[in-house]
């Protein structure tokens, strides 16, 4: 407990009970702020993440305010289109959505008195100037997490072509990372990028706080899962990809390697852009299955439910982006094949961890060579997946995350 009770006011996109990992993850951080001490308010969304619609019984309001024991909650309207690759229609709505928090931010209880410090998660971009509007009013310091780097990602898949769009989103990037007190992200590989983008005044703004793992709700479990016999998958060896199903990740690979092991199942959990023209793509494919995201209370069966999990990134992208699914798959004892770029984090975690292989990205050939090699060996499944869930039992936990984030603003105070 500290002396002096820390205020502070998080903006994010998502919040429990939406079901984003990001939303997952800064619930959790919230969750331990608050067994330390801190008072905290959280502007966020209204639950749509899961279908890209708001959630039944969440609707007919603009904005829902809650008080909490520890705090408070205010819920903003997303104005987030069904069609997710309509990127003019995403980008207005990431604008109004934050042009509203950040109106519903001066109004929030605890902003109006004494604030010691905002903390707003990134994507989207537009986040950090609303935190950053709202700290130089009550002059507070700002810290900005970037879970991923934008518009980096969005460029190197093709999702943006047009260099205008690029242009202005690279400055919005910038100009956001000067503007805020901090800039905490992920990985060595995502500080490394940002420092090469920022004059070397702004360098010691760059702290790497990485994500955790929840190991109580993500435990390992018995493979002979009710999820299973749910989605009609036996006791043959299931490859799965759990995750955003979008043009970031190589899932085209997942079809070829299905069509050559034909006695593995491969399990695709999750929606996203990309999923529909995947499912036509396999329709042909017996053993590929595809499922819509379940309840986060299922996340260490449906994990369990797999004996090998995939994270694949095209390549380019492995030092802009760091999947959160890579700690929960290894807490749940499984182990993991990785298709991204050599030497960025989720290798260097595999590595320290010896809890799963690297290939490279983009490449269905080595890629499947590698699942048959895993395949083959049961025994070794298991070993890999032991070893993954000691690393994160001795390296990850939310309440070290939590209190490297409490550190950092009594830091700037």
């Amino acid at each position: 407990m500290m002396s002096t009770q820390l205020r502070i006011v998080v903006l994010c996109p998502h919040f429990a009970p939406d079901t984003a990992p990001t939303g997952d993850v800064m619930t959790r951080i919230v969750e331990e702020m608050v067994a330390l001490g801190c008072e905290v308010h959280v502007v966020t969304s209204l639950p749509w993440y899961r279908t890209h619609a708001i959630e039944p019984g969440w609707g007919g309001q603009l904005v829902r305010r809650e008080r909490t024991s520890w705090g408070s909650i205010v819920r903003v309207h997303p104005f987030a289109g069904k069609d997710k690759r309509s990127l003019w229609r995403r980008a207005l709505g990431f604008a109004v959505f934050s042009v509203v928090a950040g109106w519903c931010i001066l109004w929030t209880g605890g902003v109006r008195r004494r604030v010691d410090a905002f903390i707003a998660m990134s994507p989207p971009l537009t986040l950090g100037l609303t935190a950053w509007v709202a700290s130089v009013l009550r002059r507070a310091p700002m810290i900005f997490n970037i879970q991923d780097v934008f518009p980096d990602a969005a460029v190197q898949t093709g999702a943006i072509t047009n260099k205008k769009i690029i242009a202005a989103a690279s400055w919005l990037e910038k100009l956001s990372y000067k503007r805020s007190s901090r800039v905490v992200v992920l990985s060595d590989d995502l500080k490394n990028n940002l420092l090469a983008k920022l004059p070397t005044k702004h360098h010691d703004k760059v702290v790497v706080i990485p994500n955790f793992v929840d190991l109580e709700r993500v435990a390992p479990l018995s493979r002979d899962t009710a999820y299973r016999k749910e989605i009609g998958v036996g006791e043959e060896i299931v490859v799965m990809y759990a995750g955003n199903v979008g043009y970031s990740q190589s899932l085209e690979m997942v079809l070829h390697a299905a069509e050559k092991l034909p006695h593995v199942s491969f399990v695709i959990n999750g929606e996203g852009s990309a999923r529909q023209s995947l499912e036509n793509a396999a329709a042909h494919i017996a053993n590929v299955h595809f499922v819509n995201y379940q309840p986060t209370e299922r996340l260490a069966e449906v994990l369990a439910s797999g004996d090998i999990h995939i994270v694949p990134l095209r390549a380019g992208l492995g030092a802009a982006s760091v999947p959160s699914k890579t700690y929960s798959i290894l807490a749940a004892g499984r182990p993991i094949l990785a298709a991204i770029d050599p030497g960025t984090e989720v290798p260097r975690i595999l590595a320290a961890s010896e809890a799963g292989v690297v290939v490279e990205p983009d490449d269905a050939e080595q890629f499947t060579r590698a699942l048959a090699k895993l395949t083959s060996d049961a025994e070794n499944l298991v070993n890999m997946g032991k070893k993954g869930r000691k690393w994160v039992e001795q390296h990850v936990s939310p309440a070290v995350v939590a209190r490297s984030y409490v550190d950092l603003i009594c830091s700037l105070g």
